[in-house]
């Protein structure tokens, strides 16, 4: 009998790419999405979509209804413990068997950064709630380097406030085909788990540089700046104040080595290595030409 897997943050970057990974599966697709007028990607997936708002405990009752599996992303902001304080309480409140949960790398109490620590929040709340549980953290996303792509298109060149930092980065489509395989392995085995998810190797951003002009045909130079340049950019950008100051925290965490490390817990789920940036670039390769995300 199918499995119904309430997929919520559905439009975004891991989401979307699970839902692809989920495709052909047996399980009945079921996406909540907070403004109707996007429920038309969750819907050419498969999924039945419902509207809803993690920060709106009453809107939630009917997607969770009949539900045995749920996939919890929150929004990255200072209501994440919120939300997912509410869409934990809607999930007990209608049986619901397993929460599979995307957290972030390094998510402590003394997380350098305030990602890391307000999802450590959610997370000990999600090991205590009584339901099957398990907790992936990815680390850096290349798909983040979508967004110096125009820059990129432009200039052959990039900015970031990262300064020789080594950073063991992942393919978000690495992370949804985790995903995917907990919520396919049915719901004890991965129960109590956490997988920290990583790229194949720990890079600095000159090293992708390299990687992405290997990829592209034509040189491509990543050029350090300080904080002030970089946060200046994202709040001219139109990046709310938070967010800046969340990046910037995380900049610095990675800038005195807090992300130099990989894991072998990809490999070990899929039974394949990680995809390295030179795949990825490849893949995106329109997006770095054009300018495009």
């Amino acid at each position: 009998m199918s499995r119904t897997v309430l997929i919520t943050g559905a439009t975004g970057t891991v989401s979307t790419a699970l839902m692809d990974a989920l495709s052909g599966a047996d399980v009945d697709l079921r996406a909540l999405v907070r403004d109707k007028s996007k429920a038309d990607g969750p819907a050419g997936k498969g999924a039945e979509v419902f509207v809803g708002d993690l920060g709106d405990p009453r809107s939630l009752p009917p997607a969770f209804e009949g539900v045995r599996d749920v996939w919890l992303l929150t929004p990255n902001d200072p209501r994440a413990p919120e939300n997912s304080m509410n869409a934990l309480w809607a999930a007990r409140q209608a049986g619901v068997e397993r929460v599979v949960r995307l957290s972030v790398v390094g998510a402590a109490h003394d997380a350098p950064n305030r990602s890391g620590r307000l999802h450590a929040l959610s997370d000990r709340e999600l090991e205590v709630c009584g339901m099957r549980w398990t907790i992936l953290r990815p680390h850096w996303f290349m798909q983040n380097l979508l967004n110096e792509a125009g820059d990129i298109a432009a200039t052959g060149t990039f900015s970031l406030n990262m300064a020789s930092a080594r950073i063991g980065m992942i393919d978000a489509r690495d992370i949804a085909e985790c995903a995917a395989r907990v919520l396919l392995d049915g719901p004890d085995r991965h129960h109590g788990a956490t997988y920290t998810l990583t790229g194949p190797r720990s890079l600095t951003f000159g090293e992708v540089a390299g990687r992405l002009g290997l990829a592209l045909g034509r040189p491509v130079t990543y050029l350090p700046v300080g904080d002030d340049t970089r946060r200046t950019a994202l709040l001219g950008h139109g990046a709310p104040r938070w967010i800046a100051d969340m990046l910037e925290e995380y900049a610095q965490a990675y800038a005195s080595g807090w992300g130099d490390f990989t894991t072998g817990t990809v490999a070990g789920l899929l039974g394949r290595p990680p995809r390295d940036v030179v795949e990825f670039a490849r893949d995106h390769a329109a997006a770095f030409t054009s300018g495009g995300g």
